[in-house]
């Protein structure tokens, strides 16, 4: 059960009080940045860990200006659709709300509110990165603390990402075999306290140095059980030649 430190009390709240209610995890972004799209994937993020859980959400994006610029840098960095505030009518009967913002955002409306700390810099200065590199980079911070963004930190991304596929590609090639209990009970509860995906990507770089102590099997599930999570497309390369 997902688990949030309300930035309106700082005190730690469940997400969705309500498993069997409809809850809205509204994104609260506009303008085109960095910092935004940290927003809307902290948001994606939440929706993922609400679905793995049983919950039905409905994904809601609130924001003015440069809304189709942000839409389709989301869309690319892998955050699924959200629907438009503007279009909703009332009448969905939500259980909970859960709104994600930029830190120091203005808002009044009810519901808990999660926080997301600034990318710096905000601006990649023309840079183009690979969107799953700067997902994972964007991942490797708690979204409460401040997601310094330079070229080492993308380049050591990248490398991450590139070697964490070439395994999982190796990794299937054996007999499959379930994720063990105690990998995925660290997985659940990284995830579901405060999104830990700091946490949650420790887990994983353990699984990776684990040795032949454990399957290659495991370590294929283990490795595809978290993407549902994280949106790397760590499966990517299954088939490629070795």
């Amino acid at each position: 059960m997902l688990r949030i430190i309300d930035a309106r009390t700082g005190e730690s709240v469940v997400a969705a009080p309500v498993r069997r209610g409809l809850t809205r995890v509204e994104a609260h972004a506009s303008g085109y940045g960095t910092g935004t799209l940290r927003v809307l994937l902290v948001a994606d993020l939440v929706v993922r860990v609400l679905e793995l859980g049983g919950t039905s959400v409905l994904p809601v994006l609130t924001g003015e200006r440069e809304q189709a610029e942000l839409r389709a840098a989301a869309t690319t960095l892998g955050v699924r659709p959200f629907e438009d505030a503007r279009d909703l009518s009332g009448g969905f009967g939500e259980a909970q709300t859960v709104h994600v913002a930029g830190e120091g955002a203005a808002t009044t409306a009810e519901g808990v509110r999660v926080p997301v700390a600034a990318v710096r810099p905000d601006d990649l200065g023309g840079a183009d990165p690979d969107p799953a590199a700067l997902r994972l980079a964007l991942l490797s911070h708690h979204h409460r603390a401040p997601a310094p963004l330079d070229t080492a930190a993308l380049h050591e991304a990248a490398t991450t990402l590139a070697r964490w596929r070439r395994a999982v590609a190796d990794w299937a090639r054996s007999p499959s075999r379930p994720v063990p209990d105690d990998l995925r009970g660290r997985l659940r509860t990284a995830w579901e306290d405060d999104l830990d995906l700091p946490a949650v990507l420790s887990v994983l770089r353990s699984v990776e140095e684990a040795g032949p102590r454990l399957p290659d099997g495991a370590r294929f599930e283990t490795y595809a059980y978290a993407d549902r999570l994280l949106g790397l497309e760590l499966t990517r390369d299954l088939g490629a030649p070795a």
